[in-house]
C-alpha cells in the first residue's frame, strides 16, 4: 500500500522491518492457544464453565488487541507524525474482549450447532472488525485517513470467517497438540485480517511534519497500554501451565461430564472412554 502523489503521503505497516508482524502473530496465537484451553476446560468442568469461558474469552480479546497495537508500532506516515487517542484506544480493548466474549459463553453454553456458531461468528467478527477500525479512528496525524470500502468489506469478511472458525475449534477440539495447531491457523487468520485492513489505508496530508520517524514518546504510550493485557495474559497462561488437566486435554479414562454432553445434542463433546476415573480431590476452577 505505497501511493505518492502531491496530496496522498506513503505509508508503511512494516517501519521495522519484518519484527512487528512476527511479533503480532505470535500475540494472537498466543491468546487464541490460551482461549482454546480454556474452552477445553469449561466444557469439562460445568459447574466452573462460566469463569473458564471469562478467561478464555479475556485470553482471545487480549491477544487480537495486542497483536493489533504491536502491529501498528511499525505504522508509519513519511511526513507525518502519528499519535494516538488514550481513549479510544482503550476502549477497543474493551470491545475487544467484549464481542469474543459474546461469541465464547454463546457457543459455550448453547453448544456449536451450525446455526449458533453463524451467529456467533457473524457477532465476534463484526466486532472485531470494529476493534480495529475504532483502534485506527485512535490515530491523530496531521492528515485525514481514508479508507478502500472494497477492501474494508474483505477485512470485515476475513474477520467474521476467523472469528467463527475459532470459535469452532473453541468446542470441537480438545487435544493439546490439535489446539496448538488450530492456535497457529486462527494466528494467520486474524494477522491477515489486520494487514487486509491496513491495506485498505491511504493518508491525505494537511500539512507536512519534520520527521516521519515514530517518535520515542509513541512508542512508549503503545508500550504502556500494551503493558495491562500483556500481563492478563500472563496471568492467563500460568494458570494453563499449572493445570495438568489443561494441558493434557483431557484425562485418561475420564468419562464427560453428563452436563457437557447434553449441551451438544446428546453426543458427548469428548471421545468415548474405556473406563470412568474419580475426580481427583481438592479444588479448581
Amino acid at each position: 500500500m505505497t501511493v505518492i502523489s502531491a496530496e496522498t503521503a506513503t505509508v508503511s505497516d512494516f517501519y521495522y522491518g519484518a519484527v512487528t508482524p512476527v511479533a503480532a502473530y505470535l500475540m494472537a496465537c498466543l491468546g487464541a492457544g490460551l482461549g482454546l484451553r480454556c474452552t477445553t476446560r469449561s466444557l469439562r468442568r460445568p459447574q466452573h464453565r462460566a469463569r473458564w469461558l471469562a478467561l478464555g474469552a479475556v485470553s482471545i480479546g487480549c491477544g487480537i488487541w495486542t497483536m493489533h497495537f504491536i502491529a501498528m508500532i511499525g505504522f508509519s506516515v513519511q511526513g507525518a507524525l502519528v499519535n494516538y487517542d488514550g481513549t479510544k484506544t482503550l476502549l477497543s480493548l474493551v470491545v475487544a474482549i467484549a464481542v469474543v466474549a459474546v461469541g465464547v459463553f454463546l457457543v459455550g453454553y448453547r453448544g456449536g450447532s451450525p446455526l449458533n456458531l453463524a451467529v456467533a461468528g457473524t457477532v465476534t467478527g463484526l466486532g472485531v472488525a470494529a476493534m480495529h477500525y475504532l483502534g485506527m479512528a485512535a490515530i491523530h496525524t496531521n492528515g485525514t485517513l481514508h479508507y478502500d470500502p472494497t477492501t474494508v468489506a474483505l477485512s470485515i469478511v476475513i474477520a467474521v470467517a476467523a472469528a467463527t472458525a475459532a470459535l469452532w475449534a473453541a468446542v470441537s477440539i480438545h487435544a493439546l497438540w490439535a489446539s496448538l495447531g488450530a492456535s497457529l491457523v486462527m494466528g494467520i487468520a486474524v494477522t491477515g485480517m489486520h494487514y487486509t485492513g491496513m491495506a485498505a489505508v491511504s493518508v491525505h496530508l494537511t500539512n507536512v511534519a519534520g520527521s516521519s520517524q515514530s517518535s520515542a514518546d509513541l512508542i512508549a504510550f503503545l508500550l504502556l497500554m500494551l503493558a495491562g493485557p500483556l500481563l492478563v495474559l500472563l496471568v492467563a497462561a500460568v494458570i494453563v501451565m499449572f493445570d495438568p488437566d489443561m494441558m493434557l486435554g483431557e484425562k485418561e479414562g475420564q468419562a464427560p461430564e453428563p452436563e457437557a454432553t447434553a449441551l451438544f445434542g446428546g453426543d458427548s463433546v469428548f471421545p468415548e472412554r474405556q473406563s470412568a476415573q474419580p475426580s481427583q480431590g481438592g479444588t479448581s476452577w
